[in-house]
């Protein structure tokens, strides 16, 4: 009989629902190793910081829940970040959710790597961070011995991940039917919003950014936005990079790109119709740029995020 320990930190302020779901996903797939006659059993603990500077035990996987309140994991916390660090000398995976990646990235064990975390909190780490390679656009990020996933409910990729790793294919299928969750593989970026940083303190920055957000439909030349902001062009660019972590151009197709996707979701006009509307002359420019940006054709984004009263 093959054996795994996994250890689930319910650090202050975790996700709950996060922390027993993982123990509970881990029982009902050794109940499919059972039914197949898989010899294999997955053993789950769930520990609470206090448990952490005496627990001599060594885990296959060390997993870090999702969490809503910032204050517990912007800062570094000395007995899970020491824990961490040893267990993965010992040979442990490190796993985290969602907001679970900035305990990771405080080991300094990421440093070299690219993770994943929330794309609503991609901001927030890369001010904690700058350093640190992410890539928010996946849902799932597996390199073997540490493991990131998105959004607040990617600790059931997570989970399921580890169940493939630890067991095969047909047991994570059998996971999916009795939870009845879908276990193909897609991306955070499916569900990303753009959300604009408007809080740089560069008046100078935001008054073009406002000027974007009524303006977006119409071609913007650099020149004149540097007029608008008062700068050289050179200084502007610089500047409008340093605020917003785009350029002016990739800027106003992101606003473009949200536009259309909010008009895909609230409306039935064609696509041909919102990409005139939003800017694009060109229908298919709008496409290639909103399956780059979206990960998914325009059609395909309508089908999966079609508004309730659409329908």
């Amino acid at each position: 009989m093959k054996q795994y320990q996994i250890a689930i930190i319910a650090y202050p302020h975790s996700l709950l629902s996060a922390v027993y779901g993982f123990a509970e996903t881990f029982e009902l797939a050794n109940e499919a190793c059972e039914e197949v006659g898989l010899k294999v059993q997955i053993t789950s603990q769930i520990l609470r910081e206090a448990d952490l500077p005496t627990n001599q035990a060594n885990y296959h996987a060390v997993l870090l829940p999702p969490s809503l309140d910032k204050a517990c994991y912007t800062k570094k916390n000395p007995n899970i970040n020491n824990f961490l660090i040893k267990q993965h000398r010992q040979g442990a995976m490190l796993c985290s959710a969602c907001a679970g990646a900035f305990f990771l990235a405080h080991t300094g064990l990421t440093d070299k790597r690219v993770i994943t975390t929330h794309w609503a909190l991609e901001g927030l780490f890369k001010e904690r961070f700058p350093k640190q390679t992410m890539d928010t656009s996946k849902i799932l990020i597996n390199q073997g011995d540490i493991i990131s996933a998105g959004g607040m409910m990617s600790w059931m990729d997570l989970t399921l991940e580890l169940v493939q790793t630890m067991t095969n294919a047909h047991i994570v299928r059998q996971l999916g039917k009795t939870l009845v969750i879908d276990t193909g593989k897609r991306e955070q970026r499916y569900y990303q919003q753009f959300q604009p940083n408007f809080d740089h303190g560069d008046a100078a920055i935001l008054a073009v950014q406002h000027h974007l957000q009524g303006h977006f439909a119409k071609q913007q030349r650099t020149e004149n936005m540097a007029t608008l902001a008062k700068l050289t062009p050179r200084t502007f660019l610089r500047r409008f990079a340093r605020c917003t972590g785009l350029n002016p151009n990739e800027y106003v197709q992101r606003i473009r790109i949200q536009i259309a996707c909010d008009a895909l979701e609230q409306t039935t006009q064609p696509f041909e119709s919102i990409a005139l509307q939003v800017g694009y002359e060109d229908v298919g420019s709008c496409r290639k740029a909103f399956q780059k940006i979206m990960g998914l054709t325009p059609s395909a984004f309508r089908q999966r995020f079609v508004s309730l009263n659409q329908q």
